[in-house]
């Protein structure tokens, strides 16, 4: 296994195996992504990786893991597909408190109770908000001096 420098980030390429994913949808689902272009169907996916490319020290050639799709459930119920997107939604806070992704995703979705067992650690939209107030507030502070 090559050794990443802690500069180096994988590019993820999803492999083409989508089996689960498939037998994870109704057929209902299955004719509604065909049938109208920019349909959404939320999925809980399970990724592994498959096969890496690594990288010499002397190759100027980044660093791929290959990824498969080995597990999905798709909500079936729109309850199901809102507490998954709550769940995303509360994970992306964290994420972004945490400093690992820029200003993408989502807005705030309705929350739903049925994953407040997830939910319940994760940061709030006040405490988001609270972050980027102070994250604003020590960048003003910095150029102030």
């Amino acid at each position: 296994m090559p050794k990443l420098s802690p500069a180096d980030v994988p590019e993820i390429k999803l492999d083409s195996v989508a089996l689960a994913i498939e037998a994870s949808m109704t057929r209902e689902q299955r004719r509604g992504l065909f049938e109208k272009p920019g349909r959404v169907v939320v999925a809980i996916v399970e990724l592994t990786s498959k096969s890496y490319t690594g990288h010499a020290e002397d190759e100027d050639k980044a660093p791929q893991v290959k990824v498969r799709v080995t597990s999905c459930e798709v909500a079936r119920t729109d309850e199901d597909a809102t507490s998954l997107r709550e769940a995303k939604r509360a994970m992306y806070r964290g994420r972004q408190i945490d400093g690992t992704l820029d200003e993408v995703g989502e807005g705030p979705m309705r929350p739903d109770g049925q994953l407040s067992g997830l939910v319940a650690d994760k940061p709030t939209e006040d405490e988001l908000k609270a972050h980027k107030r102070a994250v604003e507030e020590r960048t003003r502070a910095q150029y102030i001096r």
